[in-house]
Parts: C-alpha cells; sequence; structure tokens
C-alpha cells in the first residue's frame, strides 16, 4: 500500500471511528450500555461494589494505586517464579531481580519498555498470564483516568467522580476485549503466528546449520499490544519481523489500532460535556501537531542516508538502512510517528537507524507529553492539562477568571495541571543528567559523541513518557539502566494521573459559571492555536538544550553530505 493511500485511508477509518467509537465509549462510561451486565454483575458482587456506590477523587486514586500495587507485585513475582510454572517449553530460568522490577514496572505503567528478548528470556506463561494481561488492564486504567477528569467538566457541584472498578470493567468487558478479539483473528488470519506450540528447529542439508525458530501465542498479543498502545512485543524485532507484522493489511491495521481509541476519546470529551465542538477543538490540535509530524519525519527519512552519502554513494529512494523493505521509508516513518506520538512503543523498523533528524522526529513526539494523540486515556488527560493551561493564560489575556466549559480556571487548578506538565520533564532531565554522569550510565550506548547521548535521552525520553520505544542502541539491561529506568516509568505515569484524577475532583465540584461577552471562547481557532503553541513552548522549553546536543548536533555534523 503506498505512502499518500496508507494516509487517506487512516484519515477515512479514523474519521468514522472518532464519531462511533467515542459516541459508544461515551455511552459506556455514563452507563447506558448493559449487553453484558450478567458478566459484570458477578464482578461487582465479587468486588462488593456497584455502579451506584461512587467514590470522591481520592477513594477513587485508591483504589487505582492499590490495583497497580498488586499488579506490579502480582508481575514481579511470576517472573521471579516462571522458571518453576507451567507452559515454559524452553525450559527458561527465573528473571533476574533489576530486570524483574523494569518489566513489572513497565508493563503496570502501559510503557511495555522490553530490556530483554521475548523469545529467549520469557515463558508461554509469563507471556499470557502476566505481561498480556498487563496489556489489556493498564490502558483501561489510563482511559479511567481520563474519563474521571471528563466528568469533572460535565458535573456541577458533584463530591464523587465515578467507581474506580465499574470503570475498569465497562472498559474492559465493553471497548478492549471485543475490539481486540475481532483484530486477532484478522492478524492471524493474515499470518500472524498463534500456536501453544514450542519452537522449532530448522535444518539447512546444503550447508548443515540448525537454526531455532521460537513460536508462541504472538497473533493475538500483538493486537492488544497496539490497541491498548503498549507496544511490547512477543518477539524481540517487534511488529518488524512478519511472526508479528506478516503483511501490508496488518501494518496498516497495526497503525489504525494504535491512533483509533485516542482519536475517539476527543468525541467521548465531547459528547460527555455536551459540546461536540469541545471535542473537535481537541481533535484539530491532535491533527495539527501528528500531521506537522508526520510530514517531518517522513521527509526526512526520504533523504540520503549521511553515512552512505559519506560513501559516494546516491540513493535515489530514501534511508532504508534499518527498514523493512515490505514497508518501505516513509511508511516506516509513518509507523514511528504514530507509536511515538502515542504511548505505544512497538516498531517496525529499527529507530536507531533514522537519520539523526528523522530520529528527532520520533523523539520529540514523545517529548511534547504525547499528546498528539497520546496513549489510551493518558493522551486525552495530558492534552487536557495542557488545555487547562491555555485557557489560564487565555484568561490573564482578556484580563478575567479563565474559564473552560463553565468551570472557573482558579489556583488549584492551575497548580495541578502545571504539575502535571512539568513532572515528566523534570524527571526525564535529572534522570539523563545522572544516566550521563556516571560511568555505567556512560557504558550503556554503543555508540559515542551526540549519537550515544542521544541514545541514553531516548531511553529515558520513552520510559519517562510510558511510550517503551528505544534507539536499539542502548545496552539497557543492566541494574544501572533496570532500576533508574522502572523508577523513571513509575513517576511518569502517576506523576501526571494523579494531578489529573485531583482536578477531574476538583472541578466537578464546581458550579458552571454562565458565559457572557467576556468569555474566552474555548471551540475555535484562537484556542487550538493557543494549546498548540503552550504544548511547543513547554516542550521546547524544557527540551530544546538536550535536543541541540543529540540529533542537531549529529545532524550538522553530516550538513556536508546533503
Amino acid at each position: 500500500m503506498g505512502f499518500f493511500l496508507t494516509i487517506v485511508t487512516l484519515v477515512i477509518a479514523l474519521g468514522l471511528t472518532w464519531r462511533y467509537l467515542g459516541s459508544y465509549m461515551a455511552a459506556v462510561f455514563e452507563n447506558r450500555v448493559h449487553f453484558l451486565g450478567f458478566v459484570e454483575r458477578p464482578i461487582y458482587r465479587l468486588l462488593r461494589t456497584s455502579p451506584e456506590q461512587e467514590q470522591t477523587w481520592k477513594r477513587y486514586a485508591g483504589a487505582m494505586m492499590v490495583f497497580t500495587f498488586v499488579s506490579l507485585v502480582f508481575t514481579y513475582v511470576i517472573l521471579r517464579l516462571q522458571g518453576s510454572l507451567p507452559m515454559n517449553p524452553q525450559h527458561l530460568g527465573a528473571v533476574g531481580p533489576a530486570l524483574s522490577f523494569n518489566t513489572a514496572s513497565s508493563f503496570i505503567t502501559n510503557t511495555n519498555w522490553q530490556n530483554y528478548g521475548g523469545e529467549t528470556t520469557m515463558s508461554y506463561f509469563s507471556q499470557i498470564g502476566s505481561l498480556t494481561v498487563q496489556q489489556f488492564v493498564s490502558p483501561a486504567v489510563g482511559i479511567a483516568a481520563a474519563i474521571v477528569l471528563v466528568r469533572g467538566f460535565s458535573r456541577r457541584k458533584s463530591p464523587t467522580i465515578g467507581n474506580f472498578w465499574v470503570d475498569m470493567t465497562r472498559c474492559l468487558f465493553y471497548i478492549l476485549l471485543p475490539i481486540a478479539f475481532i483484530a486477532g483473528i484478522i492478524f492471524v488470519a493474515q499470518g500472524a503466528v498463534q500456536t501453544l506450540a514450542g519452537t522449532v528447529n530448522i535444518s539447512d542439508p546444503i550447508n548443515g546449520v540448525t537454526q531455532t525458530i521460537a513460536r508462541g501465542p504472538i497473533g493475538f498479543m500483538e493486537v492488544i499490544k497496539q490497541l491498548g498502545t503498549n507496544g511490547g512485543g512477543f518477539l524481540n524485532a517487534n511488529s518488524a519481523t512478519p511472526f508479528e507484522n506478516p503483511t501490508g493489511l496488518t501494518n496498516w491495521l497495526s497503525m489504525y489500532l494504535i491512533l483509533s481509541i485516542p482519536v475517539a476519546l476527543t468525541y467521548t470529551f465531547g459528547k460527555m460535556v455536551g459540546s461536540i465542538k469541545h471535542g473537535f477543538a481537541l481533535l484539530a490540535v491532535v491533527i495539527i501537531l501528528f500531521g506537522s509530524w508526520v510530514a517531518f519525519t517522513s521527509y526526512a527519512e526520504h533523504q540520503n542516508n549521511p553515512a552512505v552519502a559519506a560513501a559516494g554513494i546516491t540513493s535515489t529512494v530514501g534511508n532504508t538502512e534499518g527498514k523493512e523493505s515490505r514497508f518501505g521509508d516513509t511508511s516506516t516513518a509513518l509507523f514511528g510517528v504514530t507509536s511515538t506520538s502515542t504511548s505505544t512503543g512497538s516498531a517496525d523498523a529499527a529507530y536507531d537507524s533514522f537519520t539523526p533528524i528523522g530520529g528527532m522526529g520520533l523523539l520529540t513526539g514523545m517529548m511534547m507529553g504525547e499528546v498528539t494523540p497520546g496513549g489510551t486515556g493518558t493522551g486525552l488527560y495530558t492534552l487536557l492539562i495542557y488545555a487547562i493551561i491555555a485557557v489560564f493564560i487565555g484568561g490573564l489575556m482578556i484580563g478575567r477568571t479563565p474559564e473552560y466549559l463553565g468551570k472557573k480556571i482558579q489556583a488549584r487548578e492551575i497548580k495541578l495541571a502545571g504539575l502535571g506538565a512539568l513532572v515528566m520533564p523534570i524527571a526525564v532531565l535529572i534522570l539523563t543528567a545522572i544516566a550521563v554522569s556516571v560511568a555505567v550510565g556512560r557504558a550503556g550506548p554503543l555508540n559515542a559523541g551526540p549519537h550515544g547521548f542521544s541514545e541514553i535521552l531516548y531511553a529515558l525520553t520513552s520510559q519517562g513518557n510510558n511510550n517503551g520505544s528505544a534507539f536499539g542502541g542502548l545496552t539497557g539491561n543492566t541494574p544501572f539502566y533496570n532500576i533508574i529506568g522502572g523508577i523513571d516509568m513509575l513517576i511518569g505515569r502517576f506523576g501526571v494521573m494523579i494531578p489529573a484524577l485531583a482536578l477531574g475532583g476538583s472541578l466537578a465540584a464546581k458550579d458552571v459559571v454562565p458565559e457572557s461577552l467576556g468569555t474566552f471562547r474555548t471551540n475555535n481557532g484562537m484556542f487550538v492555536g493557543l494549546t498548540i503553541g503552550v504544548i511547543l513552548i513547554i516542550g521546547g522549553l524544557t527540551f530544546f538544550p538536550a535536543i541541540s546536543l543529540g540529533p542537531i548536533v549529529e545532524q550538522l555534523s553530516h550538513a556536508r553530505f546533503f
């Protein structure tokens, strides 16, 4: 499928998804969909709760953190004990404590950063019973947090913002599981491997070499990896291998699945607050930024590879080093931007082989806070945090108390929004500074100079944004990077999520202020432009010095080759 045809079909499919999936998700979280009530009710009885038993934001956050802690311990224990557990056809031993901590932190935070090769490190039981389970529940947690913030705008004088256990249950059974099941059938039909049989040995009678081919329950894990913006694949080569991503259709479907829920949630927002125009304004922010990054990165990857040019060879097909010939340079760039502008992190190429400026496109997509459109739920609540900051600035410009959807944005709200916007950059930059300042950190990069710095910066940016992609040149499976990366992922997840929940609770308790002639409109082009400006300025001011030391310096060092 050609690049432009891919773009056109994605736009059409996502446009329909925005309208219909967005409306359906609003109905799910407004408790207007009940066809699986026979599944829900026993779960609620087991948890001793019900949709009528709503929680304050503090109790909601407490339930979420308890669930997350249990998930962390559950995943860690399975990895440490996998050598003694069933479904281990390769007889793999236990995973080390530092790697187990990193992996458990990774999957419960929707990061799916992998400091291991799945086919050589993880048993089938670990992959299915632990990691794939987290690939369902971690996006459900993110969506639930986003819905809390949406309810903050839609409710008046409400002390409660929903029930975490109900939101989780409804998200899993009405949204994630049905879509993943249907898409999983398509992936397997296209050739994605799905089996519980062990590895197979292939002998070449010509040269006498025997190769061991890893197999496993790959196809259905691949689907939730994309749909839940997880990114963690069964195999080390991720979506670049035909076992996970066998055809052009599955490559297109991967991008569609990655974008579908984050894009549709902007319609869900508009539907639940009673103003589709406000949802469309957020979608416009996403479209403009995402389209700009796709154009920028695709153009960069369609240029000649600097190393190839230095050898005196002129390429007519762009930078193909490290890319699948099935997908080409521009479609691979589209996949990369799709992955890094969400919290997915899956890859159908080696990102370490992108041009310096092409790699900068992937890196800066994460540095903007992954709001274009971001991960499942995380993208929407982070985008709303930026929108609140934009409203505050707009209110100052017209000299009155800023309001968003009739809710006054006051000191408490702007402090929480500021914390949510800045905690990730602060954590990433501090941890990057530590990594480049100590010997064990500097020992990790494969390359020296600015590219080696980019490998460290990319890794900690990816983990801090709960993305999970990597340049690929960093030796991350060391105690230092496993521990520092696990801390980075936990801060990046809950340092933004908790302020978002607090914002939802604060806004829900407020009454709606009627519009007046002096009200700053938040559903027009000026608001869209102001929100884009806030996102770019916050990202630029915090990360531009670091970017200058990495991909920009590297690109300038090759400038004479273009």
